[in-house]
């Protein structure tokens, strides 16, 4: 362990908002570091290999860097290039597969310690997204190995029987992708309907082929435990067994509570639990540390996007920038 320099900002998560913030850091002459523990932009790497964004090229560009697609809505793909070409046009300083643990208050600033040492910073902001944070189901069985929160290609399931749960966008793609691609698929859905506000090219397909039985769906249902070779439902006739290799388990992510905690971010204490902090600065309640991104959004995720919190870095750097 090693003790690194002291920073005017530490940002901590390497997504869009995050190398947003860098550069905003950059151009005012801060000196700066961004920690993100895993990849490059980690929660895009995530994604399934071939998800498409809702927003288009334009929208998710950032640093005066232009984003050109092959269509008006970008892959997964694509993103991941064009955030890298981002980091390399502006040369940001970025310190990868380094998980911040702890951050706690000194006379000037803040000691953070992270897996590859210690580091000082006057000022924090803290971008973390939530992708990488699946919600749970809280029921026996979920931690065996079959049990999958992220989905990358559908190639593992060629053959194999699986249990999508959940009927909004994720879940639908990933039922549609895997049985197009030889699986035996049955989706677990706990509303009476397939999600309204699912992309209007995807809904009508999976719900004919619900409708024709290609794929099974249980409606008003919940998966109530998970064994090694079947999974057990509860839907509106009764309990029922049903043969299963794999559960995908499609129901959303959430912020890194955990990791708010650690660092001391008081979280507000309705139904949203949201990061607390001042609407117009970013500010939270610590001195001169910062929430940027989706995280503001607490557990309405569906909220905030990379496109209309690409504005918070200008923001909180501005603030910063006067304060110093």
């Amino acid at each position: 362990m090693h003790l690194l320099k002291k920073y005017d900002v530490v940002i901590i998560g390497g997504g869009p908002i995050g190398l947003t913030c860098g550069i905003e850091a950059q151009k005012r002459g801060l000196s700066y570091i961004i920690l993100e523990k895993g990849v490059l932009v980690n929660a895009i790497y995530n994604f399934p290999e071939q998800m498409t964004f809702f927003s288009t090229s334009k929208l998710l560009e950032i640093g005066d860097v232009p984003f050109i697609s092959h269509t008006d809505k970008p892959t997964r793909k694509e993103a991941l290039e064009y955030y890298r070409r981002v980091q390399e046009s502006w040369g940001l300083n970025m310190k990868l597969y380094t998980e911040v643990s702890s951050m706690h208050p000194t006379e000037d600033g803040y000691h953070i310690t992270t897996n590859k040492g210690d580091t000082f910073a006057k000022s924090v902001i803290v971008c973390t997204g939530f992708y990488d944070t699946p919600r749970t189901l809280h029921i026996p069985g979920e931690d065996l190995p079959k049990v999958r929160h992220f989905y990358h290609s559908p190639h593992p399931y060629v053959g194999q029987k699986i249990v999508v749960i959940g009927a909004a966008n994720s879940a639908c793609d990933v039922a549609l992708e895997t049985y197009y691609k030889g699986a035996d698929v049955t989706m677990v859905i706990r509303r009476t309907e397939i999600y309204p506000k699912t992309k209007y090219w995807i809904k009508p397909n999976i719900e004919n082929r619900i409708k024709e039985g290609a794929i099974k769906a249980y409606f008003d249902s919940n998966v109530i435990e998970i064994k090694e070779s079947t999974v057990i439902l509860q839907t509106p006739e009764g309990t029922v067994e049903i043969e299963n290799d794999f559960v995908l388990a499609m129901i959303g992510y959430k912020p890194n509570y955990d990791l708010f905690e650690s660092l001391g971010l008081p979280i507000s204490d309705d139904a949203i639990k949201r990061p607390i902090h001042n609407e117009q600065t970013l500010e939270t309640p610590l001195k001169n540390v910062y929430v940027a991104g989706v995280i503001n959004a607490g557990l309405k995720t569906s909220t905030l996007f990379i496109e209309n919190t690409r504005e918070h870095a200008a923001i909180i750097l501005q603030n910063i920038d006067s304060n110093l």
